[in-house]
């Protein structure tokens, strides 16, 4: 058999929560009921996602996972990201509902992910159908810093991954390129928003803002100075 489909069905404890947020990422409502049993179906172009409601359920606690395979990463991210700054002015990065950056994973052979974290803490895990290119080797915090995507970004130990980071930062401040810094300073904010940790993400910004960085690395990390922007409206919102 072929063109099978499979439709994930998630808890959260709101349908109505739930569809008002994947709306915000392009989705449409394609289901919706309330009795017997709350449940609301959601689809955006080939993804389909299924949501039940459960009274007093606690995002936090949530089990709630499912991993998609798509073409582009990037182009999905910004497409999400687009709706979350429409409606509201920045990018969810800390907290539920939250929505982390695309970004080449060590445990799963170098293909680009990201994850949407919803309003029912399930974790939708975007994950690229062909693998990343391969760069050249960096130094010994970028390594560092892909141990900690890896820690941070795929099984959510944000605090353990700042550790990790701060410890490389340390060991890697006077021998680090910019452009090494940049990534790992920019990495190290975002960890700090999801700790709730205003004031060290305020470091990792202004330290990242800091370096000096040639045309060349600011054409190459545009998605990252992207980041730092993002980090910015969090903490500046309004400006």
């Amino acid at each position: 058999m072929a063109n099978e489909i499979t439709v994930p069905l998630l808890p959260c404890p709101s349908i109505d929560e739930i569809a008002d947020f994947y709306t915000m990422l392009g989705f449409t409502r394609t289901y919706y009921q309330v009795r017997p049993n709350p449940f609301v179906a959601l689809q955006r172009e080939d993804l389909r996602l299924g949501f039940f409601g459960i009274p007093g359920f606690n995002p936090e606690d949530s089990y709630g996972s499912c991993s998609v395979i798509v073409s582009d990463t990037g182009k999905l991210f910004e497409a999400f990201a687009a709706g979350m700054r429409r409606t509201h002015g920045k990018l969810l990065v800390s907290g539920i509902p939250r929505m982390t950056r695309p970004r080449k994973r060590k445990n799963d052979g170098n293909h680009s992910g990201f994850a949407v974290i919803d309003p029912g803490g399930n974790w939708i895990r975007f994950s690229a159908a062909q693998p990343e290119p391969e760069e050249e080797a960096g130094g010994k915090l970028t390594a560092t810093l892909h141990k900690a995507v890896v820690m941070g970004d795929s099984h959510g130990k944000h605090v353990r991954a700042a550790q990790i980071l701060d410890a490389a930062l340390e060991r890697d401040k006077d021998t680090a390129t910019a452009a090494e810094l940049l990534e790992a300073l920019a990495y190290r904010a975002e960890l700090a928003l999801r700790a709730e940790d205003p004031a060290a993400a305020g470091d990792a910004l202004g330290r990242a803002r800091a370096l000096a960085l040639s045309e060349a690395d600011r054409d190459r990390l545009a998605g990252t100075l992207e980041a730092l922007a993002d980090v910015e409206a969090v903490l500046r919102p309004g400006t």
